[in-house]
């Protein structure tokens, strides 16, 4: 569901502002590092005026990246439960994972309370604690950049050019997943079918 509150910021083009990826600026806690945003330079279609500051564009386009990749797990794990994968052991009150049938919504309605809050619990903890630029680690590379220093040695070998390259694609396909899990969830809410190309092409639904 996190996906889906930023389908408004996966619209604001491809990240053009990238031009030598600009000097190094602090602008907020999340995206401190690069500024991306320069006036005159690149083309950002943005028809509702959201990225009016350099502040808010970097803000935006943070948020984009996080829920990009929100949906890219989304999408991944709705198709891997699809297939029948399961882990091993239970839920709350015994309830066995390879007892639960299908994916998705239909999963999901199979949980008890208990299951929801630990699901909700764990988000939480990777929001507040893990999944953060850390005060004093190094500045992040663009927005969305966690490593705080870490992991260092496969990026930094890149050229500027393979690093403009990966982060466009991420953006891209961060965009893609987010239609992606839009489109499977209205599908199953409507009539129960999130797949609908296997529909179209005669296969039935996985599940």
């Amino acid at each position: 569901m996190l996906a889906l509150s930023s389908t408004v910021t996966a619209f604001n083009g491809p990240a053009a502002p990238l031009s030598g990826f600009g000097p190094r600026a602090t602008v907020s806690m999340e995206t401190s590092g690069i500024s991306w945003y320069k006036e005159g330079e690149g083309k950002i279609w943005d028809p509702l005026k959201l990225a009016s500051t350099p502040e808010k564009f970097e803000r935006l386009r943070y948020v984009e990246v996080k829920h990009g990749r929100i949906a890219m797990l989304a999408v991944t794990g709705h198709v891997i439960a699809a297939s029948g994968a399961r882990f091993g052991g239970e839920l709350a009150n015994g309830v066995k994972f390879t007892s639960i049938t299908g994916s998705g919504y239909a999963a999901l309605s199979q949980l008890s309370t208990a299951d929801y809050a630990l699901i909700l619990g764990f988000i939480g903890f990777l929001e507040m604690r893990v999944m953060k630029v850390v005060p004093g680690a190094p500045a992040p590379y663009m927005p969305g950049d966690l490593r705080n220093g870490l992991w260092k040695e496969g990026w930094d070998m890149l050229s500027d050019k393979d690093k403009k390259s990966k982060i466009n694609k991420e953006l891209n396909n961060g965009r893609a997943a987010m239609m992606g899990i839009f489109g499977l969830m209205a599908h199953e809410a409507i009539n129960g079918k999130p797949y609908v190309i296997n529909e179209m092409l005669g296969w039935g639904q996985p599940y």
